[in-house]
């Protein structure tokens, strides 16, 4: 069982709790053999990750799919929690990941994640300020305004 948690302390405690929801398992007649972080192969290398979740909100329980590009799947999850409380204001406590699983780019769903995998993606650069190449050429007044969308 995979549980995304900020500690083991929290981790150990959403274990239990998802435990005694998929079977009838107290807390005294199991026992933690080992927490382990699971890292990354490639952790530099940008994926698309797709996050199943189940949330309550204040008027019922929901079903959710979502994608998101990180570089590990931690990050995805991390995100997913604060997109999820930015956008919901669903808190920790009540959002439940199901799974987490990397998706293809052809695969993916989302218009937000496609344009993100165009081929000669470019961001535009729209301050920019044309700084003196050495301190002789500053001029504190200047007859004319600085152009800085060039």
């Amino acid at each position: 069982m995979r549980i995304f948690a900020p500690n083991h302390v929290v981790a150990k405690s959403r274990f239990w709790y998802f435990l005694k929801k998929a079977h009838k398992v107290k807390k005294a007649s199991g026992e933690i053999v080992s927490v382990n972080e699971i890292f990354e192969k490639k952790p530099l290398t940008p994926n698309n990750y797709g996050i199943w979740i189940r949330y309550d909100s204040r008027s019922g329980t929901h079903n959710m799919y979502k994608e998101y590009r990180e570089l590990t799947r931690n990050d995805a999850v991390y995100s997913c929690y604060q997109d999820m409380a930015a956008r919901h204001r669903a808190r920790f406590r009540s959002i439940h990941i199901l799974k987490v699983e990397t998706v293809k780019d052809v695969d993916v769903r989302r218009p937000y994640i496609k344009q993100l995998l165009e081929k000669d993606l470019k961001f535009p650069l729209p301050h920019r300020v044309i700084r003196p190449s050495s301190k002789k050429y500053v001029q504190t007044f200047v007859g004319a305004r600085p152009n800085t969308f060039a």
